[in-house]
């Protein structure tokens, strides 16, 4: 009977055969491109085999049996971030702020992802606020708001250890924003502008404190510097004083030069500024005392221990 069909189209057996040659390569060609898989770079996919795990195809060019391997799922193994919303967190203190954490992990094993856990990515933001609320629960409000380090550690070692079963790797976390209550916002801002109006004050004080020490080691450096000056003048004072009377023994001065310049240092007294004037009683004797110095100084030297000659 398919004989006289053949017969009856007319063909012979070579265009047959041709016929079914080329039925059999484009079945062929749509077989092997069903079967040919293109993996990106950091990217793996599961392949399924009759609804079971057969394996993990990595970046590349891959193959699988069409209509009996499937493949399960595609897993980025590039490091992600989860930007997980505000959750509330009650604190020792019974304080309840709101807090959002982003956290960066990876895939390490795409099975273990797959089938792991189903939505892993909710599984994590569940897992992430469970483990938040159980640190924050230890510590107060000022011990949260200050120990930010800490708490990511502790969070992180506890992500990670949780979700090795999932074939995720947690590399870090960061707590984004911490918000506590309006009234606790308020109360730490008036507690802060009191710190900082105490710090004022007390930068006021202590620079006022310097100005007046200051001030007062520059009036004492002053009155030094006075007393000083006034020690210089009197020491120069005596100084000329004692250099008049040597020159006035080395020039020999008559009884009666003598006489005018013990007048003329009286008359000088006399036009100054002070109210009293003491006047000796006798001015020869000032005269004689300077003619007796003036013969001291003409007598020869002698040696000591011998009584000169009088003439």
């Amino acid at each position: 009977m398919f004989t006289t069909s053949i017969a009856s189209t007319g063909l012979d057996g070579g265009a047959i055969f041709g016929i079914v040659f080329g039925v059999l390569a484009g079945i062929a060609v749509i077989v092997l491109a069903a079967s040919m898989r293109i993996v990106k770079e950091k990217t793996a996919c599961t392949v399924e085999r009759l609804g079971k795990y057969n394996r993990t195809l990595n970046s590349g060019l891959r193959f699988i049996i069409p209509f009996i391997e499937r493949i399960s799922n595609k897993v980025s193994l590039k490091e992600q971030v989860a930007d997980f919303p505000p959750q509330p967190v009650i604190t020792k203190d019974n304080v309840t702020m709101h807090i959002d954490t982003v956290v960066y992990f990876c895939v390490t094993d795409p099975k273990l992802y797959t089938y792991g856990v189903e939505n892993p990515r909710s599984a994590l933001e569940n897992l992430t606020a469970t483990t938040l609320r159980n640190i924050v629960g230890d510590l107060e409000l000022d011990d949260t708001l200050t120990s930010r380090d800490t708490v990511n550690s502790q969070l992180c070692i506890i992500l990670d250890q949780a979700t090795d079963p999932w074939g995720i790797k947690v590399n870090r976390v960061e707590l984004k924003n911490i918000l506590p209550p309006k009234d606790i916002q308020e109360a730490m801002e008036k507690q802060m502008r009191a710190e900082r109006e105490r710090r004022e004050a007390i930068l006021k004080a202590e620079g006022e404190k310097r100005s007046n020490i200051l001030v007062a080691e520059g009036a004492k450096a002053a009155a030094i510097l006075r007393a000083e000056a006034k020690k210089e003048s009197l020491i120069a004072e005596a100084e000329g004083q004692a250099t008049a009377i040597k020159m006035i023994i080395d020039a020999h001065p008559d009884e009666a030069y003598i006489k005018l310049q013990s007048f003329e240092a009286l008359k000088a007294l006399a036009m100054g500024q002070s109210t009293k004037i003491v006047v000796p009683t006798d001015i020869a004797n000032i005269s004689g005392m300077l003619t007796t110095a003036s013969e001291i100084a003409k007598m020869p030297e002698t040696p000591a221990g011998t009584i000169p000659k009088k003439k």
